[in-house]
């Protein structure tokens, strides 16, 4: 089952949240036109200039270990209180921002994101602060639980461009104050009642 990020109207009016129209988000489109842009990079920018939407499934462990918590992607902390699976503008403005951080720690390590990539811009990001050692431990197992049976990590193929058009779809949402319901159930509306 794959995982939908829908920008939506905030707050919920009704029964159901209205999505937000494309148009919104239409500029995105322009960065299909950007030179040497990578396919992924294109297809997600296109993707939300379309739709309004992400389809996070291929983030969702990326995105997690960046911030440090659990389904993010997911709105798993508003299903478990009984609420529909949204992340509201503030929640965004702080995926964005995680996101960015990340992004702009990554770029002198290259333009390619990978497993092992990603474990040492945490790990300096960790080594500077207050509780380092305990923060790094912390990181080694989040790290160990994403290998597999084998020991291998996940093959993780982004770009800091298309993680950059990732992130730019939250801070869209945060700074125009629309919210994203997480719809991990094809064909359901957003908002709509289980």
């Amino acid at each position: 089952m794959g995982l939908d990020n829908v920008a939506v109207h905030w707050p919920r009016t009704g029964r159901f949240y209205d999505p937000v129209a494309p148009a919104e988000f239409v500029d995105f489109g322009e960065i299909v036109e950007i030179p040497r842009i990578s396919a992924p990079t294109a297809a997600l920018a296109e993707h939300i200039a379309k739709t309004g939407t992400i389809r996070a499934t291929a983030y969702t462990e990326l995105v997690d270990l960046i911030l440090g918590l659990e389904n993010v992607l997911y709105a798993t902390e508003a299903a478990a209180e009984d609420e529909d699976p949204v992340i509201d503008p503030d929640g965004c403005s702080w995926i964005a921002g995680g996101v960015e951080k990340f992004v702009a720690q990554h770029r002198p390590h290259g333009e390619v994101v990978t497993f092992e990539s990603v474990s040492d811009v945490l790990r300096s990001l960790l080594a500077d602060g207050r509780l380092a050692e305990q923060q790094l431990r912390w990181l080694d197992s989040r790290l160990d639980r994403l290998r597999d049976e084998n020991g291998d990590p996940p093959q993780w193929d982004f770009t800091c461009a298309e993680l950059g058009v990732l992130a730019a779809f939250y801070r869209r949402c945060a700074d125009r104050g629309f919210a994203v319901y997480a719809d991990a159930a094809p064909g359901r509306r957003p908002g709509a009642q289980p």
